[in-house]
């Protein structure tokens, strides 16, 4: 079965610099109205609240003919008084992703656990990492039995989740989700964009983590405009207002390798296409059109 008939494709309102749910720059219907017309059959949900709660997001969802493919949940892993103040967040998040509905199960909402954002990190990602900052070997234990702890609530509401590495973060590094993925049986996100920023290749790694592989963010990635971002000492949200995250196919993921990666090892699921905008100053008609010309890129790249 070739990998088309295997994924569905979904956007993501972080391409639309949308990470509040308070006044957002394009509202709910708007966006899914936009994706629909664009041929996505899915959306990540961005902020919980964003797509709405309960009845009023299962009738938008189906209004519109787009899946939820899960949603990004952040909690303080490294710290144990944060954690389990946050697990009424991962809560709340689980109701929301219990609440869509699903046609296939294949393409149940994934709960996309992530840590907070660790401050010296956020303020040098990606490669050359920042080791001062990074999570010491005597805290992985704790860390780790926090983060299957999160897994486990969630597979006791009958969701699946995965745990996305992300720059600016405790788990940035190729190495650290190896480190993560040893010491718990939590599924990765492989998301093409963030490992290649921290100095990853996704091609290669999506065939060590064959099997583990639960949901995909299709996300490129602008090595130059990185490098001048870090080499002028801006952070994170400096990468991503100088375009570090591009349009797919334009910048410096092997998606080829990576594509025909994901055939070969059988991957079934979600396809999430992002290119994070800043949450201020967007251009709306810039957004529309790449998020557009991905769909279309991603088409035609599809094994």
């Amino acid at each position: 079965m070739p990998l088309t008939a295997r994924t569905r494709v979904a956007g993501a309102p972080c391409n639309y610099g949308i990470y509040q749910a308070d006044d957002p720059f394009v509202g709910p219907d708007e966006l899914l109205a936009s994706l629909a017309a664009d041929g996505y059959t899915g959306v990540d949900s961005g902020p919980i609240g964003y797509l709405g709660t309960g009845e009023a997001l299962a009738r938008r969802l189906a209004a519109s003919g787009v899946g939820l493919a899960g949603g990004w949940v952040d909690l303080r892993f490294a710290d144990p008084d944060g954690f389990a103040e946050d697990l009424a967040q991962l809560d709340a998040a689980l109701d929301v992703f219990a609440a869509a509905p699903v046609d296939d199960a294949r393409f149940t909402p994934r709960p996309t656990l992530a840590c907070a954002a660790n401050p010296a990190r956020m303020a040098r990602p990606g490669t050359p990492p920042d080791l001062a900052a990074a999570l010491p070997a005597a805290a992985w234990p704790g860390f780790a039995d926090r983060v299957q702890r999160a897994v486990d609530r969630c597979r006791g509401r009958g969701l699946e989740p995965v745990f996305h590495y992300h720059l600016g973060t405790d788990v940035e590094t190729e190495a650290e989700a190896d480190r993560l993925l040893e010491l718990t049986d939590v599924a990765v996100c492989l998301d093409t964009g963030h490992l290649t920023l921290a100095g990853g290749d996704p091609a290669t790694a999506l065939r060590k983590w064959a099997g583990r592989i639960g949901q995909v963010h299709l996300k490129d990635a602008d090595l130059a405009a990185h490098r001048r971002v870090r080499e002028a000492g801006g952070g994170l949200t400096e990468v991503v207002a100088a375009g570090g995250f591009c349009a797919l196919g334009t910048g410096d993921v092997d998606f080829a390798g990576v594509l025909r990666g994901l055939d070969e090892i059988g991957y079934t699921g979600w396809l999430v296409i992002e290119q994070d905008a800043p949450a201020q100053g967007q251009d709306l008609d810039r957004i529309r059109a790449d998020q557009r010309g991905n769909r279309r890129w991603l088409e035609e790249a599809l094994p």
